[in-house]
């Protein structure tokens, strides 16, 4: 048990909250809920820091409600957005919304008794909703001007915004007070970019349960409450969560064990003091003694280690941790050609997922003399331009077979190839893998 609203404060993800809201989480178990936009099949590390929200609000006692948009995934938040989203289909959705479900089952415990975490979807209270009964329930009691003062309208007026797009907040906020009147919820939570829809619940469930009153400074008879997380960047201020190939998911189909392990071992150091506090759950002394050890060795990498342990563990389990290590030292590392030849066939390709791949045909293996031929016409010039760059490099002793330096442009091909049909080459750090067709 920890105090949710201090875990959060020293771990730098407390936001903004609505006044009482300390208060209401320290009297008694308290039900909060996040929601998660089905536009997609798996969510992604962007998310990480709001689902840590509830990891972290459930270890404190409280009962966490994910909410799983069914019905808001077929409009569309425009927070954050500058233009109108595509619609997606509903099959795309219900597919994207089981995906999301077995993810979110990895982070909370769903059997933990009075506070077990539970997961809703909005379209079972939506699908039933007719255009006027909506009317009726929630949009009499907000006006256009309460609607057009939030940032997400404002910042699309001058580009435009539909009418969908628009009434996305009187959605959002009656979820909220749906799952207010149904569930006992007093708390929704996201990131800082959801302030404007979250506090439009707040205002609906206040205006439909307290009458119309304007008063909305008093806090301690407050029905519900708010609070944002600050959306992680890098340090440079640019947005934190996206490899060089896109979006870092948590789904190993789309990024896999190895890449999501190296996007935070290649974290900048500058960055790992706030990521190892967000998005692991490392103790507060542990992290300190992390960081003073990174700050005499920062070569060593410790931080991001220790951040890259901790998150690809709980994402991917520990078996795809230690196969994401194993290829790291493989591509990158001290391997020798021992270690090459251990691999097992079923975690072969797992391990060179990423690695440039150039097939050879039987006709250009018989025709290559020696290893300069191979190289030169097997990685299609990808790594070595012509022949003379290739004869250079070897003679310079800057080239790899199989994790074995070679020198000798004349020498003969290689007859060790791994798993009967695949050379490993590297220059530097830059690794290809060649393969028999």
């Amino acid at each position: 048990m920890t105090n949710f609203i201090d875990e959060l404060r020293w771990r730098g993800m407390l936001n903004d909250m609505t006044p009482g809201t300390e208060e209401q989480l320290t009297k008694e178990m308290t039900a909060g809920y996040i929601g998660f936009d089905p536009t997609a099949p798996s969510l992604h590390i962007g998310n990480l820091a709001t689902i840590m929200l509830l990891v972290h609000f459930q270890r404190a006692g409280h009962k966490p409600f994910a909410l799983v948009g069914g019905a808001t995934g077929m409009i569309g938040d425009p927070s954050g957005k500058a233009a109108e989203r595509d619609f997606l289909s509903e099959e795309t959705l219900r597919a994207n919304q089981e995906g999301i479900r077995r993810q979110l089952a990895q982070f909370l415990d769903f059997e933990s008794g009075a506070n077990a975490a539970e997961m809703v979807n909005n379209y079972d209270w939506f699908k039933e909703f007719s255009f006027l009964g909506f009317l009726r329930e929630a949009g009499k009691h907000l006006t256009v001007n309460y609607m057009m003062a939030k940032d997400s309208v404002k910042k699309r007026l001058e580009t435009g915004i539909s009418f969908t797009e628009f009434s996305y907040q009187l959605l959002q906020g009656y979820d909220y007070y749906w799952l207010y009147k149904n569930k006992g919820v007093r708390l929704q939570m996201g990131g800082s970019d959801q302030w404007g829809n979250i506090t439009t619940g707040t205002e609906l469930i206040r205006r439909k349960e307290a009458g119309e009153s304007t008063d909305e400074t008093r806090s301690e008879d407050s029905l519900a409450y708010a609070l944002t997380t600050p959306l992680v960047t890098k340090s440079d201020g640019t947005k934190f969560g996206k490899s060089e190939s896109g979006n870092v998911w948590l789904d190993p189909r789309m990024t896999s064990p190895y890449q999501f392990y190296q996007f935070w071992i290649n974290a900048a150091d500058e960055d790992c003091t706030r990521l190892i506090r967000v998005f692991s759950l490392l103790g507060k002394d542990e992290i300190e003694s992390l960081e003073q050890q990174h700050a005499e060795a920062p070569h060593l990498r410790i931080l991001q280690k220790a951040l890259a342990q901790d998150v690809t563990i709980r994402v991917h389990g520990q078996a795809g941790y230690d196969l994401a290590v194993k290829a790291s030292e493989v591509l990158y590392g001290k391997a020798t050609l021992e270690t090459l030849q251990q691999i097992e066939a079923n975690e072969f390709e797992v391990i060179f997922e990423g690695v440039p791949q150039t097939e050879i045909s039987a006709e250009e293996l018989a025709e290559a003399q020696n290893l300069t031929d191979l190289l030169s016409v097997a990685t299609r010039g990808e790594v070595y331009a012509s022949k003379g760059e290739a004869r250079r490099a070897i003679s310079q002793n800057a080239v790899s077979i199989n994790k074995t330096k070679v020198s000798d442009p004349a020498a003969l091909v290689p007859s060790n190839w791994l798993q009967g049909r695949y050379l490993l080459i590297s220059k530097g750090k830059k690794n290809h893998l060649l393969k028999k067709a």
